[in-house]
C-alpha cells in the first residue's frame, strides 16, 4: 500500500491532477490535506503540487512556505519522509529551506507553457528510480519564475553530490542555452536533497503521465514513488 498525501495551497491549481496521477498509477487513495490543517496524515509521500499558492504574492512559494501545514511537512521531510514539490511545489521546497537556491523570473520575463526536453542527470532519488541516467524525456513546463539560481559554491556541491535530478537539453541531450527554457544555471530543472527524498522540479510530471494527455515522460516519478515503497531505499 502506498499513502500519498498532496498539500493544498489556497491557489494550488494542479493539485487534483496529482491526485488523479497518483491513484491512477499505484491504485491507492490520495489524501488531500489543506495548508491550514497542522499535520499531515501518516504518509509514504506527501506532494507539494503546481499553481500560484497565495496569488504568488511577496515571492513564488514564500508565503505557502510559512503556511501552518509546512512546519509538519518540514519535520516529516527531516525525519525521512520523501516530499515532491512540482513548479510552485519546488519553488516552496527551496522557500522552506527543504531545497537550496531559488527560483527567479524567466530569463524572457515571459511565461512559457510547452514541452521541453530533459535529460535524466540521477537515477536513484526516491522519485526517479525507474528512469536510466543520460536518458531524454519530455515534460511539460508552465511558469514565469523558473530561472533556477543559486550562488557558485551551492551549484558546485549540487553537481558534486550528484543532486541535480533533471537538467534542460536539446533534443540530442546536450544542455545548452537551445535547450534552456527559462534561463536557469547550469540548465537546472530539478534538484534533490542529499537524501533523495526530496525532489523539487519545474516540469510538471502529472500532465504526461498517459498517452491520453499525449505522452508518458512523467509517469516513472510515480511508479518510481511505488517501487520505493515497496522496496525501500536503503
Amino acid at each position: 500500500m502506498l499513502r500519498a498525501s498532496v498539500i493544498v495551497f489556497p491557489g494550488s491549481n494542479c493539485d487534483r491532477d496529482v491526485k488523479v496521477a497518483l491513484e491512477k498509477i499505484t491504485g491507492f487513495p490520495v489524501n488531500m490535506v489543506w495548508h491550514g490543517d497542522a499535520s499531515v496524515p501518516a504518509s509514504d509521500l506527501i506532494v507539494l503540487p503546481g499553481g500560484f499558492s497565495y496569488g504568488d504574492y511577496l515571492r513564488c512559494g514564500a508565503m505557502a512556505a510559512h503556511s501552518p501545514i509546512m512546519r509538519d511537512v518540514i519535520a516529516k521531510a527531516k525525519a525521512g519522509t520523501p516530499v515532491l514539490g512540482i513548479c510552485n511545489g519546488f519553488q516552496v521546497l527551496c522557500e522552506s529551506g527543504l531545497l537550496p537556491g531559488v527560483l527567479m523570473r524567466n530569463a524572457s520575463l515571459k511565461f512559457i507553457c510547452r514541452d521541453v526536453t530533459l535529460r535524466v542527470d540521477n537515477d536513484s532519488s526516491f522519485f526517479t528510480r525507474c528512469y536510466r541516467k543520460g536518458e531524454i524525456v519530455r515534460m511539460p513546463v508552465a511558469h514565469a519564475e523558473g530561472n533556477y539560481f543559486a550562488d557558485a559554491d551551492t551549484l558546485d556541491r549540487l553537481e558534486g553530490e550528484g543532486r541535480v535530478v533533471f537538467r534542460y537539453c536539446d533534443e540530442n541531450g546536450e544542455a545548452n542555452e537551445a535547450g534552456n527554457p527559462n534561463g536557469a544555471q547550469r540548465n537546472i530543472a530539478g534538484i534533490c536533497d542529499a537524501s533523495g527524498r526530496v525532489v523539487g522540479l519545474m516540469p510538471h510530471p502529472e500532465r504526461l503521465f498517459e498517452r491520453a494527455l499525449g505522452g508518458t515522460g512523467g509517469r516513472r516519478m510515480f511508479e518510481s514513488a511505488l517501487l520505493a515503497a515497496v522496496e525501500p531505499m536503503v
